[in-house]
């Protein structure tokens, strides 16, 4: 293979850079490598974002892998920018496709196969003229990316897509395009590709098409990069909802179990819904004052109640009053006690103990609210409790 490489520290201080000389292109090529937080104290092999024009946009890959909540968003990922310039960028992207694709086949893959732990996810990134490019190296019939990233241009020829169509494939293969009207010199292109793909529809082929019309040809790509890494890893996070109504609309708790089995068999997960998306439901319909919601979810999850998030004065409380609030006494009453019992947190205390005094007196148990109140006064007064005078009158009424 004729490879030579060197390692020097890259001018990107989150990075080091490798210079391989290339047979294949008869020159030397730099490539710069960022390695995953947790690289060194793990065993796991990590996805793979390639990013042609490495000189411009590598710094935007690791940018969104560092400033992003990884891996809960997106996956960790092994970065790989690809130094290129002009005009040379414009001829291997183009007229000398073939060659950059070989030197990435037969060159390239190796290099970083041999020395890295590189999982199966491979992705690609190209800006302008690297988005032709980019095209291809998704319908060759060496498929090196199941996903490609393209901004600003694209162009896939109708017999590529034919072929594409008619091969056995893996199942996830994802196609992201970026563009903006105030791009005048590509945005011709990018809605050719998109009609030509809209007419084809290959089955092999999950594509979206997004324009950004704010943004210019030059402040386009890192949109498109962050869009277009969480097109291809739709499904790896956890579902988050605006309202109760979205989650309905979707398809409730049947598209709950669908997404997270997808999600689990996708990416070795748990098929089980996650408790992510448990709390995030439960506090949304706590949130929106829906009631009806909010009971439903607490007995589903009802799992996700005993985690330590819920094991507090705090959560006891909120929940409690909730219910109350709903005149849903036996559970008001349950969570009151629970959290009384197991978290007698002296700044909660008090107030623990007046809401289960009202849950009894609308139960027209009161004995057991004037006992409570009672107990809320005492605690108030003992720590300064700024609601101490709403207990005391409440007591007095009862002792009228």
């Amino acid at each position: 293979m004729g490879i030579n490489t060197a390692r020097s520290q890259s001018d990107f201080s989150i990075a080091n850079t490798y210079t391989i000389h290339s047979d294949i292109l008869n020159q030397d090529r730099q490539v710069h490598i960022y390695l995953p937080e947790s690289y060194q104290s793990s065993e796991q092999e990590y996805p793979v974002l390639y990013i042609l024009d490495g000189q411009w946009h590598f710094t935007n890959g690791v940018a969104i892998q560092q400033s992003l909540r990884v891996p809960d968003q997106l996956p960790e990922m092994i970065v790989v920018g690809i130094q290129n310039a002009n005009p040379l960028r414009r001829t291997l992207f183009w007229d000398e496709r073939e060659r950059f694709h070989s030197f990435l086949d037969n060159e390239l893959n190796p290099f970083l196969e041999g020395k890295f732990r590189l999982a199966d996810d491979r992705i690609l990134f190209g800006w302008e003229a690297a988005s032709y490019f980019a095209c291809y190296a998704l319908l060759h019939e060496r498929q090196l990316f199941d996903g490609v990233i393209l901004t600003n241009g694209g162009y896939i020829e109708e017999e590529m897509i034919d072929a594409f169509d008619k091969r056995p494939l893996p199942e996830h293969n994802y196609l992201f395009i970026a563009n903006s009207i105030k791009d005048i010199y590509t945005i011709q292109d990018s809605d050719d590709l998109a009609n030509l793909l809209k007419e084809k529809s290959p089955k092999n082929l999950t594509w979206k098409y997004q324009q950004y019309n704010e943004e210019v040809h030059e402040s386009l790509p890192y949109l498109a990069l962050y869009h277009g890494l969480n097109y291809f890893y739709h499904n790896f996070n956890s579902l988050v909802f605006s309202s109760i109504q979205a989650y309905k609309d979707l398809g409730g708790m049947t598209y709950l179990k669908q997404y997270f089995q997808a999600r689990g068999e996708r990416f070795g997960f748990s098929t089980e819904i996650d408790n992510s998306t448990k709390n995030s439901l439960i506090w949304l319909a706590w949130k929106r004052d829906d009631f009806e919601s909010f009971s439903y979810f607490m007995d589903e999850f009802a799992d996700v109640l005993s985690t330590p998030r819920y094991a507090s004065a705090y959560w006891q409380n909120r929940l409690a009053a909730f219910y109350l609030k709903h005149n849903d006494l036996d559970h008001a009453i349950l969570y009151y006690q629970a959290g009384i019992s197991k978290y007698p947190d002296p700044q909660r205390l008090a107030k623990m103990h007046y809401g289960l005094g009202k849950a009894f007196l609308q139960k027209e148990d009161t004995k057991q609210a004037k006992s409570q109140f009672e107990k809320a006064v005492k605690l108030a007064k003992k720590h300064a409790d700024p609601d101490l005078a709403q207990y005391q009158k409440q007591l007095s009424q009862l002792k009228r």
